[in-house]
């Protein structure tokens, strides 16, 4: 199949992350069709939008947009009419949506998901911890984290630990390895999520080869080695369910498809740590 591409032009008075997830949500479902991206952040006076409108002009597409303040949105809505380009403020609908169900105007602020509160800096303390315990370092603060992740090399725990780290959680995660015992530490943890990551060996071996080929490194290994692969991950799903730790098979899972998964399960080991 061939495929087709198209002008997206993002257009945002904050930071742009709104408009970059849901264009590319939305655009994954088209098989066969990838949109060529201009992404601008921060425009919040009337010459940063004529940049942009005569970017638009010179590149015509389709324009989404979060501009809350001003005339900026309606200026910029007039001027996709003239080019030929479809135009959607993103968050209106939704804006719209919260005005009828409470009663109250909007406050038209550019950029407050991102204001310095208390939210932000729980979020930064989250980051610096889990960066600080990455890859099993500081174990003997374990008891801190809000959860801690397990699995054999290669099963995305650093990546997935940052992603949480970013969503407010102190993350930790610490790699088995064969003939490595765990830190004596994790068997007195109380209130962190313990969950275990593992994957299918033909994936892992996957990923360690490339890893392996990018460091230039010899090959002629057991980290590699497809039976051995396979007896790593057994033996991690046996110490799994030997301590009753929830487990998450990430072979086909994005980093954030296995986030939300360890989302839910965090919010119901809260409760359950709560109410005990």
């Amino acid at each position: 199949m061939s495929r087709s591409y198209f002008h997206l032009h993002l257009v945002s008075d904050s930071t742009g992350e709104t408009l970059i997830n849901v264009g590319r949500a939305a655009a994954a479902q088209y098989e066969g069709v990838s949109a060529i991206e201009h992404v601008y952040p921060l425009v919040r006076s009337g010459s940063q939008l004529e940049r942009v409108i005569s970017e638009i002009k010179a590149a015509p597409g389709l324009v989404l947009y979060t501009l809350v303040g001003g005339d900026l949105g309606e200026r910029l809505e007039g001027a996709c009419r003239e080019s030929g380009s479809p135009c959607l403020s993103v968050l209106q609908p939704v804006h719209a949506l919260l005005q009828s169900y409470l009663g109250a105007p909007v406050a038209a602020r550019p950029g407050a998901q991102h204001m310095l509160n208390a939210e932000y800096f729980k979020r930064i303390d989250a980051m610096n911890f889990t960066l600080a315990h990455d890859d099993g370092n500081l174990p003997h603060d374990l008891e801190e984290a809000d959860v801690i992740l397990l699995g054999v090399s290669r099963t995305s725990k650093t990546p997935t630990s940052i992603y949480l780290a970013n969503r407010g959680l102190k993350t930790t995660n610490l790699p088995l390895v064969p003939g490595v015992p765990l830190p004596p530490e994790l068997e007195r943890v109380k209130r962190p999520l313990i969950v275990g990551l593992f994957a299918s060996p033909e994936r892992i071996v996957q990923i360690r080869q490339n890893r392996i080929l990018s460091l230039q490194a010899d090959e002629s290994t057991t980290y590699v080695d497809r039976v051995s692969v396979a007896d790593e991950i057994t033996a991690s799903r046996r110490l799994f369910t030997r301590n009753r730790w929830p487990t998450i098979d990430v072979t086909r899972r994005s980093i954030e498809e296995t986030a939300a998964a360890i989302l839910d399960l965090y919010r119901d080991h809260r409760l359950k740590f709560i109410a005990s």
